[in-house]
Formats: C-alpha cells, structure tokens, sequence
C-alpha cells in the first residue's frame, strides 16, 4: 500500500513564542542584551515556521501533480465518451438505413411491390451517413488523444506531472474502427449486392 508524502514527512512539533523578558530598565546594557536575546528567539520562531510553511508547500506541490495526473485521465475518458455518444448515433443510422433496405428489397422480391428504388436509396443513405458520422468522430478521437498525449509526455519530461499512470489506448477507439469496417462492409453490400451482408 502506498504512503501519502504527509506519512513519509516528520512530524512538525510547533515551538512556543519567546516570552517577553522582564528586564531591569536601570541597568541599560544587560537590558540590551536581554531584548537581543529575546529578538534572536523570536527569529528562530519566525524561521521555524518559514520551514513548516516549505514543508506545507511541499506536500501541495505533491498533490497538485498528482490531481493534474487525474485530471489528463479524466479528459482521456470523457473523449472516450464523446466517441462513444458517435458510435451509438451511427450504429442506430446504419442499422436502420440496413434493416429499411432489407425490409422493401424483400418486399420487392415477393411481389408485394413493384419498386423499392426510393427506400433503397434512402437505406444506403442512411448507411453512409452513419459510416460518415463515424469517420468524423474517428478522426477527431485520434487527432485529441495524440495531443493529449503529446502535452502529457511534455509535461513530465519537464517535471509538472506524473507519469506513473498508466495512459492505454482506448479501446472506445478500436470499437469504432471495428464498426467502422462493418459499416462499409453493408453499404458494398447494399449498393453491390455482394458480400456478407447480401
């Protein structure tokens, strides 16, 4: 289990302030050095407490770049999200385009109507909107996350960050380039009447 740097740090035992000497106001000189004295302590108080607040610092220091870790992971995740939000609108765009194709080409097949030229072409149109959409979002996941990256890598190359996190890829990312290739694979399909999903 690992330490908080608070853990690993002395504990800071606070000093009490000097108190303030009685001194003999008829003897000048030993009441001079009395006040020296008493000076002298004061600024070792005032330095003991400089050195706590530098502790204290220390300890923020830590924790901010441990919070602007999270903070590069956080973002990492809510682009993950963004893409998802894409690849569940152009999964619905595709499926439906395919499943309205498929219904008026059967239909088209067993007589029931004669043409089903308009809901094929909206079908594919569908598809390929869908397929679009995906490409869009594909390549503005790819182009945030290759910055991201390369701001993070910067970062801890100059000692502002962390990098003790893992930074994996994203398997949002390669879901979409799966359904990606599914996409195209229905809309050659569609417009060609060839492949898996004739």
């Amino acid at each position: 289990m690992a330490t908080s740097p608070e853990s690993n740090a002395p504990k800071w035992s606070r000093q009490p302030v000097p108190p303030i000497p009685v001194v003999d106001e008829s003897d000048a000189d030993a009441a001079s050095v009395t006040f020296s004295k008493y000076r002298t302590g004061l600024s070792n108080h005032r330095t003991d407490l400089s050195e706590h607040r530098t502790s204290l610092s220390d300890d923020r220091t830590e924790m901010s770049l441990r919070r602007t870790g999270m903070s590069f992971q956080r973002t990492r995740l809510s682009a993950d999200r963004t893409l998802m939000s894409v690849i569940r609108t152009s999964l619905s765009l595709i499926s439906f385009g395919f499943t309205i194709f498929q219904v008026f080409q059967k239909l088209r097949e067993n007589n029931v109507i004669e043409s089903a030229v308009a809901p094929r072409n909206f079908g594919v149109a569908l598809v390929a909107l869908g397929i679009a959409m995906l490409i869009v979002g594909i390549i503005y996941q790819a182009q945030f996350m290759l910055a991201l990256r390369a701001e993070r890598r910067k970062m801890v190359a100059e000692g502002h960050l962390h990098g003790e996190s893992p930074f994996p890829p994203s398997m949002t990312l390669i879901t979409a380039l799966l359904l990606l290739i599914i996409g195209i694979a229905a809309v050659i399909s569609m417009v060609f009447r060839v492949g898996p999903f004739f």
